[in-house]
């Protein structure tokens, strides 16, 4: 049987963070053990950047300072998240084999000094990074602390050098078998770029002008499976020697160039990096979403492996989190299916290019508010780590998102640079989360018969299959809500005749989709009963098969700003925030979905995870929450009847 996140939880809520031990005098460690056991920490992540202190020169080994971390972890009853070091190469491996630095696009070398210096198709890359993982397995599979395999980090590697035009030669070949198929897909007869030998084809290099859309779409395929098969190398050596220790690699949120459905189905556990940023207003909602995806991919229980205890350093400014805000929003992930909550660091650097990124022990030592506030964190955890770990949540509301749609329709040759996919999920997820509807995602071609309700906020690319997934949905009695400039491609970025799949139109009342009106940034449309942003549509309905809500004034003026036919709604622009919320809600409740609490107020978010109510606040006021019933409060103690009061940032969680 695979093993799971459960088997290294074990009825606990995971709690910790990566350790990097290697940057500190080895007198420092047994203070961290002590502070570590004094703030609940049960979980390290060892080794992610180690891989010079591990194999100094080629084909070293230097495992004692390992040894006796994981010794010392182990006897003071921490588990170990053993890292294989790969994502960040010793500097002798670029200086040695150049074939190992990835090349950008224009053709410069990405050198070391930084990390994620791999060329992932690089055999002599991949030789070491096979070694030094057996080494690994091989002297501590058998380790009583090792609880979880963690795979690199943050896979995040473009590649456009000569042996990754040559692997990218190998794939496109073994996916279309013949050059006349690739002509086809790639629909080289524009611009006269038909290929007459599998040599001619590279990387979407640079260009003098746009780069062939379809070549382009491949390529971003090619290097997700390419760096998925440096995952799945590592992972079947540590599964070989240790079947029964579950295995994780971290993803970062919405990053472009990962299918994370189908790397998520090659893990194990499934874990994620998450940074909101304290100062955005809606900094809980992009939270959710990414914590969203997240558990959906996992279909169930999940890993925060990392998070922010203060400050990041990559944004322009980099502003502390204020009191009580760590600990929200890490309830939150645990109320959306984490049963694990880890930071990226556990003690804060000194030296190096992250130094100024927070810690578990931050610059102010053990007596810091930071530090004291994952003390409270981690004995919260603790005592409700039994009641929570391996519930689940169920939804009757899905968000369709698919990579490769996104990869498609984000080439330069688009009509709008505004549209930026990412945003427009945040804004169709933020509308359900302002209306406290708790939403999946999904994958376009999975099927659909469990909800009641499936959005998709834009879905550029459809396959067949994914249609017929829509289709299906709605004959069978779900509620479909599609957003503006969905299904116009086919899986090869083909657009479809007449702009949108024809199945499509029928199924919204669209006679003729004439013409994209793109809007400019900051530009808004009328429409009867709200204003519409980023995009409109000239569509012209097919008489009497739909109702219609009506642009108003300008081009457009009386034809459908939204399309409503039986059970199926098309959106063809983007209306503001609380028009696309009324919208939503309103479509929910004629699908008989209902929020957990009705009249929950606005900075309140309520989510039921098993038998569990979880309530956050993420205002700054103190509010009540009406709460039918009886409930026990888990972490103030008490008991609640009729009403919670929340104070700033606060968080109840009740059982009946």
């Amino acid at each position: 049987m695979t093993p799971t996140l459960a088997d290294a939880a074990r009825g606990r809520i995971l709690f910790g963070g990566d350790y990097n031990p290697e940057q500190w005098p080895e007198e420092i460690w047994r203070d961290d053990v002590r502070l570590m056991k004094g703030a609940g920490v049960n979980s390290v992540t060892l080794g992610v950047f180690s891989w010079s202190k591990l194999e100094p020169e080629p084909g070293a080994r230097e495992f004692g300072w390992l040894d006796r971390l994981m010794d010392l972890l182990h006897g003071h009853g921490i588990g170990v998240v053993l890292a294989t070091p790969t994502s960040s190469p010793p500097p002798w491996m670029g200086r040695l084999h150049p074939d190992t630095l990835p090349r950008d696009a224009d053709g410069r070398t990405e050198w070391w000094g930084g990390r994620q210096h791999f060329a992932h198709s690089s055999a002599t890359y991949r030789r070491y990074a096979a070694a030094i993982t057996e080494d690994l397995a091989a002297r501590y599979g058998a380790h009583p602390a090792l609880t979880m395999w963690h795979i690199n980090n943050e896979y995040c590697t473009f590649d456009h050098g000569d042996e990754a035009a040559a692997a990218f030669r190998r794939w496109l070949r073994e996916k279309y078998r013949t050059l006349d198929a690739l002509n086809t897909a790639w629909g080289t007869a524009f611009w006269s770029q038909g290929y007459d030998t599998w040599d001619g084809i590279l990387p979407p290099r640079r260009a003098h002008y746009l780069k062939n859309p379809a070549q382009v779409l491949d390529f971003r395929r090619f290097t997700s499976d390419m760096l998925l098969e440096c995952f799945t190398a590592e992972r079947d050596i540590v599964r070989r020697h240790t079947p029964h220790i579950p295995v994780t690699s971290n993803f970062m949120p919405l990053w472009i160039g990962q299918d994370g459905w189908r790397w998520a189905g090659e893990e194990d556990v499934v874990s994620v990096d998450l940074y909101p940023d304290p100062r955005d207003p809606l900094g809980g909602q992009r939270g959710a979403l990414v914590q969203d995806l997240t558990r959906s991919q996992a279909r169930g229980p999940w890993m925060l492996m990392e998070q922010a205890a203060g400050p990041v350093n990559f944004r322009g400014v980099n502003h502390p989190k204020p009191r009580g805000l760590n600990r929200l929003w890490s309830l939150q992930a645990v109320a959306r299916g984490a049963d694990a909550v880890c930071y990226f660091q556990w003690r804060q650097s000194r030296q190096g290019a992250e130094k100024f990124h927070s810690g578990m022990v931050s610059h102010a030592g053990e007596h810091g508010r930071t530090h004291q506030e994952v003390r409270q964190l981690g004995a919260e955890l603790a005592s409700i780590g039994e009641a929570v770990t391996g519930s689940r949540i169920e939804t009757d509301i899905a968000i369709l998102h698919d990579w490769h749609s996104w990869w498609a329709g984000a080439h330069e040759g688009r009509l709008s640079t505004e549209v930026d996919l990412p945003e427009v999920l945040t804004a169709w997820h933020r509308a359900l989360w302002e209306a406290h509807l708790t939403c999946d995602f999904a994958h376009p071609e999975d099927d659909l018969s469990g909800y009641r309700m499936v959005v998709v906020p834009q879905l550029y690319l459809l396959t067949d299959t994914a249609v017929d997934r829509l289709l299906a949905h709605v004959h069978g009695g779900g509620t479909l809500v599609c957003g503006f400039l969905t299904g116009v491609a086919d899986e090869d970025d083909r657009v479809r005749p007449g702009g949108m799949d024809a199945r499509l139109r029928e199924l919204f009342g669209i006679r003729v989709l004439h013409e994209w009106w793109p809007l400019q940034a900051g530009e808004t449309v009328e429409c009867a009963g709200f204003r519409g942003t980023l995009w409109s549509e000239e569509i012209e309905p097919e008489p009497g098969a739909a109702e219609f809500v009506p642009y108003q004034g300008g081009e457009l003026d009386g034809l459908p700003a939204v399309l409503h036919k039986g059970r199926a709604w098309y959106v063809s622009t983007l209306p503001e925030p609380d028009a696309l919320r009324t919208l939503l809600a309103s479509v929910a409740a004629g699908a008989g979905v209902r929020p957990v609490l009705e009249g929950l107020p606005a900075t309140v978010e309520a989510v039921r995870r098993g038998d569990l109510l979880f309530l956050l606040n993420h205002g700054r006021e103190p509010v009540t929450v009406e709460v039918p019933g009886s409930h026990r409060d888990l972490l103030g103690g008490g008991t609640v009847t009729g009403s919670v009061t929340l104070g700033r940032y606060g968080v109840a969680v009740l059982r009946p």
